[in-house]
């Protein structure tokens, strides 16, 4: 009996429990209420929000301006302020491409970097008063875009490009400027790695005014044109348009650096682009037998061409003997010879023996270091080029010259030269500084086809 008893009150005690989970337990439309409620007061209190901050602004700026009477002023001036700013810093001028590694970064011109401030509402020149801190920084190529010179100091910060890990600080030198009077030089700066790992693959430089060196005066940054930077062992093998006279001669088209044909130059001591010259005026064909037949007719011509377009320095070396003096330019070239006393020059020195002329620019070729050097123009009257026209240029004139043939043709001369060569090549423009027009002669065998010819019309 008792069994039974615990039997019935153990289901009765199951049925309770199980209708209490039931209870408990919450109903759809309970869920779906409660995530209203909830939605309901989140919404409210978002709406609720900037009213409540609008009335207590209102309200302590009225107890302001009734307690500080000079806050209104105060408050214009500061809201004037964070208007879009009419200054920007700029670089005077574009910069020398190519750019490699570890050189220094120039403008166009040769020289320093120059930062000036502009006012952009009336285009022109401006400064402020006070000294002003800036920092030179990279940026990406790609900033801004192209449709677009307008950013803000946010999207300035996110395009500064880093170091890569591991790697230096990726612009060194002076990275942190002074300018004065709204114009500041940055002299010596440089980058550190190339710009291929990056996706543009091109870099720029940007200058910025410190944060905090000009409260309250906003200056927007300056920025260079987009620019590629190579790794500098790609400049150790560069070409040089124009070439130097002291430049290695393998800096010339067609011959490269430890080569077959560097290497045949050098065995015979032809080390620079002076040397290539030298030779090539006084014996032509023993520096085509140097260079051997791997060096072909076409790649000569490039070669020789490159080679004449040398920049031409003032320097005059003189031969002296017992009854002559010969004056030849950098590249063994007569220009003026005193023989028994009488003087020779332009046209007449091609009325002298040939022969008679060739063995002392021989001797001067064989005893090049001995001879006499001097810097600065001949003291003689401008030399006719061609018949009874004479040039005159004055002395120390800047002028573009044309290299035709052998020929150095100054811009603007109206007379034409005598040479006797039966092809005809583009011209390679070039420029110089010029003293007054004195004209050169070779001697050699190979220099002409009968009668002597003026190759240059040398004027510096």
């Amino acid at each position: 009996m008792s069994g039974k008893r615990f039997a019935e009150e153990s289901d009765s005690n199951q049925y309770w429990e199980n209708e209490r989970r039931r209870r408990a337990r919450p109903s759809l439309a309970s869920a779906i209420g409660e995530v209203v409620k909830v939605n309901f007061v989140q919404n409210f209190c978002t709406a609720l929000e900037p009213m409540l901050r609008r009335v207590v602004n209102e309200e302590v700026e009225n107890g302001l301006r009734r307690s500080i009477p000079s806050y209104s002023r105060s408050s214009s001036w500061r809201i004037k302020a964070v208007e879009p700013s009419t200054m920007q810093l700029k670089f005077r001028k574009n910069l020398t491409l190519p750019i490699f590694t570890g050189t220094k970064i120039l403008d166009e011109d040769g020289n320093p970097l120059e930062l000036y401030i502009v006012d952009l509402s009336h285009n022109q020149e401006s400064t402020v008063s006070c000294a002003l801190k800036l920092q030179i920084v990279v940026l990406d190529g790609d900033f801004p875009s192209a449709d677009s010179n307008k950013w803000t100091s946010d999207e300035f910060e996110k395009n500064i490009v880093k170091e890569r890990r591991g790697k230096r600080p990726l612009l060194a030198g002076d990275v942190s400027v002074t300018m004065r009077d709204g114009v500041s030089l940055v002299e010596n700066i440089e980058l550190t790695d190339n710009s291929s790992w990056i996706r543009s693959r091109k870099f720029r430089i940007a200058a910025r005014v410190v944060h905090g060196a000009t409260p309250g005066l906003v200056i927007r940054e300056a920025m260079t044109e987009a620019f590629v930077v190579k790794d500098h062992r790609g400049e150790l093998y560069k070409k040089h348009h124009p070439p130097m006279l002291e430049d290695e001669v393998w800096r010339l088209e067609k011959i490269g650096k430890d080569g077959a044909f560097h290497k045949k130059l050098a065995a015979n001591n032809i080390k620079t682009v002076q040397e290539f010259l030298k030779l090539s005026v006084v014996n032509e064909p023993k520096l085509r037998k140097i260079l051997g037949l791997g060096m072909s007719d076409k790649m000569w011509e490039v070669t020789i061409n490159h080679a004449r377009t040398f920049v031409v320095t003032s320097k005059i070396y003189i031969l002296r003997g017992p009854n002559n003096t010969i004056f030849l330019n950098p590249i063994c070239q007569v220009i003026k010879a005193v023989i028994n006393g009488e003087n020779l020059s332009g046209k007449d020195l091609s009325r002298v023996n040939k022969a008679y002329i060739q063995k002392f620019v021989e001797e001067a070729y064989q005893n090049w270091n001995s001879l006499e050097v001097v810097d600065g123009p001949l003291c003689d009257t401008p030399l006719l080029t061609q018949g009874d026209r004479l040039d005159q240029y004055a002395s120390n004139y800047p002028i573009t010259t044309a290299i035709y043939e052998e020929h150095v043709i100054p811009e603007r001369q109206t007379t034409e030269l005598t040479y006797t060569s039966d092809r005809d090549h583009g011209g390679v423009v070039s420029s110089s500084y010029f003293y007054g027009p004195v004209e050169a002669y070779n001697f050699s065998d190979s220099s002409s086809k009968g009668e002597l010819a003026a190759t240059h019309n040398f004027i510096n």
